[in-house]
């Protein structure tokens, strides 16, 4: 059965390596090691190596800014094909290396499809809506139509 909401993560172009581990286990790779002087990155476009460019550019990735509507937004990445062909993964037991600094680099998603948007499902929590799917009642007895009139009149109201 369908659902109203899936994870962002089903949008990613490549895989996503949560530790150094993780990494080695889908990959049969060690990872390189950490560049602290580069923000970390969970991701690799093999395909980048073989780019006749110095650059690679992603139409999306999420972006760190919301829409005037409240809505999460996409944006482009560009990088060097040499960083985007490489992962940096950060790993918290390695003894002597510091936590990044820098916010992370998003992977490179596919384009929404005409049913899907992007929402918070709670703050900070960016999840991918299929607009075909009815949203179920909730148990307050508010139906999303009225959920969309409460939230346009917070917007007007500023809170």
């Amino acid at each position: 059965m369908a659902q109203p909401y899936f994870a962002l993560d089903r949008l990613y172009l490549f895989p996503y390596y949560r530790s150094r581990q993780d990494y080695r286990a889908l990959t049969g790779k060690e990872a390189p090691a950490y560049d602290t002087t580069r923000p970390p990155k969970n991701w690799e476009d093999p395909a980048a190596a073989q780019s006749t460019r110095r650059t690679v550019v992603y139409e999306n990735v999420l972006a760190d800014i919301m829409s005037e509507d409240g809505k999460p937004t996409l944006d482009m990445l560009v990088l060097n094909k040499a960083e985007a062909a490489a992962v940096n993964l950060y790993d918290q037991t390695t003894a002597g290396v510091p936590a990044p600094e820098m916010a992370p680099i998003p992977v490179p998603l596919r384009a929404l499809n005409d049913n899907e948007e992007l929402v918070y499902t709670q703050p900070g929590i960016v999840m991918v809506r299929d607009k075909s799917v009815p949203l179920p009642e909730t148990q307050s007895g508010f139906t999303s139509e009225d959920r969309e009139l409460l939230r346009a009149i917070a917007k007007k109201l500023s809170v």
